[in-house]
């Protein structure tokens, strides 16, 4: 089985070849292709299995594939529970992205919200957030979420577990209903 093989350009493989990467992980393989048909996914795996990767580049080629809006709204939006695992997956987002026409950034807490701010208004295609800062920049009226095709919660068990139940059914609320739905 090869990263070809289930379905991904010749961009996003080269991306992935350089990363290191030659075969698919089992959860690659299986979740990939499901993305890539449009459906909704709910993936389990153990940490260092390759889930991000699973969730990240079967959206990027999506992405891809439907033509850019001049003003770049957020079509995709990824949610995580932490500042670290934020950056983190914004990290991948980046690098499997490198031979792609595709904006993104990841903003979190903590730090000052206006080079995140000055990014958001120059146009991005994906949004890596943690709920907190998202909310507040939502509440600032710096972004919307009517545009978002593609939500990921990533360990949305443990976003639960750290009580953003409440937090996520808001932003949900302000997404399209019609989404697809990685988890």
């Amino acid at each position: 089985m090869s990263f070809k093989s289930l379905g991904l350009s010749d961009a996003l493989v080269k991306a992935v070849e350089q990363k290191g990467y030659t075969t698919p992980s089992p959860i690659q393989e299986k979740a990939i292709p499901l993305v890539l048909e449009g459906k909704d996914v709910l993936a389990s795996a153990q940490t260092g299995t390759g889930k991000t990767a699973g969730f990240t580049l079967p959206m990027l080629q999506i992405l891809n594939q439907s033509p850019q809006k001049h003003n770049r709204p957020i079509r995709a939006l990824v949610l995580a529970p932490t500042r670290e695992l934020a950056a983190q997956v914004h990290e991948n987002v980046r690098e499997y992205s490198e031979f792609l026409d595709i904006k993104s950034t990841v903003i979190f807490g903590g730090v000052n919200q206006n080079p995140q701010v000055r990014t958001i208004r120059s146009g991005i295609d994906i949004l890596v957030a943690t709920p907190g800062r998202l909310l507040d920049l939502i509440d600032q009226k710096v972004l919307t979420l009517k545009n978002v095709e593609i939500l990921v919660l990533d360990e949305a068990d443990r976003m639960l577990d750290m009580g953003f139940l409440r937090d996520i059914k808001k932003l949900l609320a302000m997404m399209p209903t019609k989404k697809q739905s990685l988890l």
